[in-house]
């Protein structure tokens, strides 16, 4: 397993203190949520790879058995947004720690309170399974408006470490 990698800059740690204030996701119109399958795999990588274009995550063939292979990795985990036509427009990954991993709305997708839906979702799911918190990385300049949402939605600034 290779070493986390240092913050960029503008880099920031965001955490959301579970408390019983979390409001329920609301799916927006023509849009569902679902559990993840192994068969859904590379439509995530390739829409992982289109939201993020920094090819860090590298070719499918070797994204694919290191995320299923971390230890943090639950598939139960892992929720998908479809629209009306049967495509991927945005997941959420999260990591078994309660730390969202990646989450990443297709760009003919945004605006429509996708991104909100899958984090409220996530926090509802952590706090079920009896988590204190959730946290997530993001950078400050190139998710502005990530950051925007996640401060909205109460997340505050954490030590990059945790």
């Amino acid at each position: 397993m290779p070493e986390p990698r240092p913050p960029a800059p503008n880099d920031i740690r965001l955490r959301k203190i579970l408390d019983d204030a979390l409001a329920p996701p609301r799916w927006p119109e023509g849009f569902v949520m679902r559990g993840f399958e192994t068969a859904d795999a590379l439509a995530l990588h390739t829409l992982l790879a289109a939201v993020f274009d920094d090819g860090s995550d590298g070719p499918f063939e070797d994204w694919w058995p290191r995320i299923s292979g971390d230890k943090d990795f639950d598939p139960a985990l892992c929720f998908l947004v479809i629209d009306r036509h049967g495509r991927l427009a945005g997941a959420a990954l999260c990591w078994a720690r309660a730390f969202v991993k990646d989450l990443a709305v297709h760009p003919e997708a945004r605006g429509r309170g996708i991104a909100e839906a899958l984090i409220r979702h996530a926090f509802m799911i952590f706090r079920a399974r009896g988590a204190d918190h959730v946290d997530l990385k993001t950078n400050t300049v190139a998710n502005a408006d990530a950051v925007r949402l996640y401060e909205r939605l109460g997340m505050k600034p954490v030590a990059w470490e945790g």
